[in-house]
């Protein structure tokens, strides 16, 4: 268990000064529904290829474009599937190859230092796994305070995602 003050000390850590943390609210059950529980109010479901950085018959690569670094893509399945969970086996079997095979796209930007693989379950009812890559050298974004880094920093113009969504594509490409 990581105490406050230690938190403080981390240099990964974004906040600083008065800090308090807020108490447990109480379980709300049953749960309120997430955007997209089912494939007729999924916008993931409704998304063509062209709203795509890449996609093939099973899997899709959406970009964010509210990223504050370039190259923050999310994998997503065609299908409409929640969770590992639900996957089908044969999506389960690609699932590794494939994540493999992102990381190295969003590596070949160059200058990132670490590629981080997330999966929050709460934000959207369609399976997606994040993949946040780090700069290199950026030492104060290191770990799991990296997202939330992201959400406190100002988003970059399309003109500086775009390039390395691009160069993701054709690495994408370039495999399949």
């Amino acid at each position: 268990m990581t105490r406050l003050e230690d938190l403080f000390a981390d240099p990964w850590f974004p906040f600083t000064g008065a800090f308090a943390v807020k108490p447990l609210e109480p379980p709300v059950i049953p749960e309120p529904a997430r955007s997209g529980e089912t494939p007729d109010d999924c916008g993931g479901c409704k998304r063509q290829d062209g709203d795509f950085v890449w996609s093939n018959r099973d899997w899709a690569l959406q970009a964010d474009r509210e990223a504050s670094f370039p190259g923050i893509v999310l994998l997503v399945t065609r299908g409409h599937y929640d969770s590992f969970a639900d996957l089908p086996e044969r999506l389960l079997a690609e699932l590794g190859p494939m994540t493999a095979r992102v990381e190295r796209a969003v590596l070949s930007l160059g200058d990132v230092a670490r590629v981080h693989v997330l999966r929050w379950g709460d934000g959207s009812g369609h399976f997606h796994l994040w993949f946040m890559p780090r700069p290199l050298g950026a030492m104060q974004l290191r770990g799991s305070m990296f997202p939330m880094w992201l959400d406190l920093l100002d988003p970059l113009p399309a003109s500086e995602l775009d390039p390395a969504l691009e160069q993701i594509a054709a690495a994408m490409r370039a495999g399949d």
